[in-house]
This record gives structure tokens, sequence and C-alpha cells, in this order.
């Protein structure tokens, strides 16, 4: 659904047109595709700093990927707007987050049921909208 989300080609718009000598979108075991790796971080471009915690943990996400592969990185999330760098590490209790947050994952995927559907303020401007919505529009 990403394919059609205007607001992710702006995204990738904004992340080619910043970071053009930089070694860009790395595939890593079919599974994650970094924005850019160079030798002590993994950086994620962003164009706002609007959802800092879903940029985090999706950054943390990766640096305990990678962790669990041998390979160690600091992260830095980019918002190119602002002219806005954050520095991120891994620590033992984002782990643990992370880890938690897998198993509600895999808990959420195994009920016979969705959870309940909540709508919040970002949710009009998600790629998948639609697809968390298509019965909403119906009532």
């Amino acid at each position: 659904m990403e394919g059609t989300s205007d607001r992710v080609l702006s995204g990738k718009l904004v992340h080619e047109d910043s970071y053009k000598r930089k070694n860009k979108e790395i595939l890593i075991d079919d599974i994650l595709k970094l924005d850019i790796l160079d030798k002590d971080y993994v950086r994620e471009v962003k164009i706002s700093s609007k959802l800092t915690e879903p940029d985090k943990m999706q950054l943390y996400y990766y640096l305990f990927y990678l962790k669990n592969i041998g390979i160690y990185k600091k992260g830095s999330i980019n918002y190119v707007k602002e002219k806005k760098v954050e520095i991120i590490e891994l620590t033992p209790e984002i782990e643990d987050k992370i880890i938690n947050t897998l198993i509600d994952i895999k808990r959420i995927t195994c009920d016979n049921k969705p959870p309940k559907l909540n709508r919040l303020p970002y949710c009009t401007k998600c790629a998948y909208y639609e697809f968390c919505f298509v019965k909403e529009d119906d009532i």
C-alpha cells in the first residue's frame, strides 16, 4: 500500500535528494531496508519529527536486528526539512521493549480477530489508512 501513498513518495524524494553520496537503501536478509549505512551508524531519513517515537522504535528495531547478527551500530535519525539529527543507542531496556513488542505482534497475529480499531490523529496521513478503515466509510 505504500506504493500508492503520496506521503511515502514524498519521503522517498526527500531521501534521494538529501543524501546523494551515501550508501543508500541497503537490504539486509530480505527483511530490513536501511536508508543509509556507514562506518558507525544506521541512518534513517525522515521528513519531519512529528512521529519521533515510532521513528525511534523503527531504528531501534534495526539496531536490535543487526546486533543479533553480529553488527553493532549506533542510530541516527535525520529530519531533513528541520535540519535536525537525533542520535540513539540500543540499551538493555530498549531491547526488552523490542522483545515485548515482538511478543505482542506474534500474539496479535495468532488471534482469531484483529484488535479493536482506534482512530488516531495521524491515521488519515498513513499509507495504510484505507486498509484499516475500509469498513468505517460504509457506516
